[in-house]
């Protein structure tokens, strides 16, 4: 499994295209609930992040307590893009072990993705002041940081002036 560009896990397979094996059987996932959790893991490597949510979240609540059950489901939703519900899990985790800085990291672009910068740039800059030496860290928190400067400013230059202005002291004739 190698780290994905979005940060979370990318272990796609290069050039493979996602694998559309249903998860379940007619009743639900067969197995017990750590059954349920290895197979959600291998689905998510294989490139299926919505079929991998799907048993994930079955093994979650029959493991409501389990950190690595909510730690895979959450990196299912993320990559399946369901990033509110993935905040959702990654929050469960950091308020059970609020020095998990992988949690916090994917709290931080879960808010993110969903457009949440102010909130997810609090997320980030925790874990990367937890871990310093994870350049993703860092290089995650620098993108918010950059957005919510750029909200603040109107864009990457400043807001936009059509005189050239830059004050912004156009007079109206």
């Amino acid at each position: 499994m190698s780290e994905g560009p979005n940060g979370i896990q990318d272990s796609r397979p290069g050039g493979a295209g996602p694998d559309r094996a249903d998860a379940t059987g007619a009743d639900g996932p067969q197995g017990d609930p750590y059954s349920w959790y290895q197979r959600g893991l291998e689905l998510l490597s294989r490139g299926s992040p919505a079929a991998a949510a799907q048993i994930l979240e079955r093994a979650a609540t029959a493991e409501p307590g389990s950190r690595s059950v909510r730690e895979a489901l959450a990196r299912a939703q993320f990559d399946a893009r369901r990033y509110l519900e993935a905040a959702d899990n990654f929050r469960l985790i950091v308020e059970a072990s609020p020095a998990d800085d992988y949690a916090h990291f994917g709290l931080g672009l879960s808010l993110a993705r969903s457009g949440d910068p102010a909130s997810a740039a609090e997320y980030l800059a925790l874990a990367a002041a937890m871990r310093p030496d994870v350049k993703h860290y860092t290089t995650a928190l620098h993108q918010v940081r950059a957005t919510l400067h750029s909200r603040t400013r109107g864009g990457p230059s400043g807001p936009s002036r059509p005189n050239g202005d830059a004050t912004g002291d156009k007079e109206d004739d």
